[in-house]
């Protein structure tokens, strides 16, 4: 292989299982490459992960650990990761091993037919039948956003071409979906199938909540489908009350009244609710807009170890990151 790899690794909770998968990935980079790095950022972990990370990245000059200064998210600290890599392919991957290491020549080689990103899908999904459904869904919804309705098969476990950071380098934003900035710079995606594992250890972060959360941040923050879906639904129902209306009218002049409370009830419920529905979508957004004028960043690098050396940024954002990283781009 003569493209050089960066495997980026966001790290949350996972102190037991880390030494297990830098002990698989590298004799598999080995294997494949010449020239790889290994990110492994720690996401505000609760336990001795980052303690793991830097004891890793000191005695392997190919691991580069980064500690960021509180918990942002897995796809924040992908993101931090991406923009510290210095390599031609980055590969991201879970930290719990459901992606195995040995899956990833399986996407070197769809990625050398002439795509750009190629994810990793699973023969067979391991979680419970309501994750597995609200992940469909949501991947679903992702593709719609993301314009390329063709790509159904979306997933953590991807290569794709450094080059396509450019396309997001000046992006600001604590809410942050790693697929879609990839959209921003290509179309050309496509699917293999791998052999994803269970959980060695621990259980999923992702409870519903999560998983609602991560959907309505797709939806309302990289696009406008919602707020156009509320504007066909308030002009709709802008027609069924003129029909109503005229409803009314015709009845109260050939019979002189209508039935009374019962009617007059379930209009205002229906009607409300509407408005409420349309006034929710609204409100999303202008979440997204208040996150935005905040300029919160979406991420904040604590600490770094690479090899025997370790430095410690003074909570270092991620617009100097990207600086760094425009300028080790080809």
């Amino acid at each position: 292989m003569k493209n050089s790899l960066s495997i980026v690794i966001p790290v949350y909770n996972s102190e037991l299982i880390l030494p297990a998968l830098i002990g698989r990935l590298i004799p598999i980079l080995e294997k494949i490459t010449d020239s790889f790095e290994i990110l492994l950022v720690n996401d505000g972990s609760h336990d001795n992960s980052w303690q793991v990370v830097s004891n890793l990245a000191m005695k392997n000059k190919k691991i580069v650990g980064i500690n960021l200064m509180r918990n942002y998210g897995q796809h924040n600290a992908l993101l931090c990761g991406i923009r510290s890599a210095k390599n031609d392919i980055v590969i991201t991957m879970d930290d719990d091993l459901q992606h195995p290491p040995e899956e990833i020549p399986l996407l070197l080689t769809k990625l050398e037919e002439g795509y750009d990103v190629v994810y990793g899908v699973p023969q067979r999904r391991p979680h419970s039948w309501w994750r597995n459904w609200f992940s469909v869904v949501t991947k679903r919804v992702l593709a719609q956003v993301m314009g390329i309705p063709t790509i159904r098969d979306i997933g953590a476990f991807r290569a794709f071409r450094a080059s396509l950071r450019g396309a997001f380098s000046e992006y600001r934003n604590p809410n942050v979906i790693l697929d879609v900035l990839l959209s921003w710079g290509t179309a050309r995606f496509a699917a293999v199938t791998v052999n994803e594992k269970p959980r060695e250890l621990g259980k999923s972060n992702y409870n519903f909540t999560r998983l609602f959360k991560v959907t309505m941040v797709v939806v309302t923050g990289f696009s406008t489908v919602p707020l156009r879906f509320a504007s066909m639904l308030g002009f709709g129902f802008t027609i069924f009350g003129i029909l109503i209306f005229l409803y009314v009218l015709i009845v109260t002049l050939l019979q002189g009244s209508i039935p009374g409370f019962p009617f007059l009830a379930s209009i205002i419920a229906l009607f409300s609710g509407t408005q409420l529905f349309a006034l929710g979508i609204i409100g999303e957004y202008l979440a997204r807009v208040f996150d935005r004028s905040m300029d919160r960043p979406a991420y904040m690098i604590g600490e770094e170890v690479s090899g025997q050396a370790s430095s410690q940024p003074s909570g270092q954002t991620e617009p100097e990151t990207a600086g760094r990283m425009g300028a080790r781009q080809v």
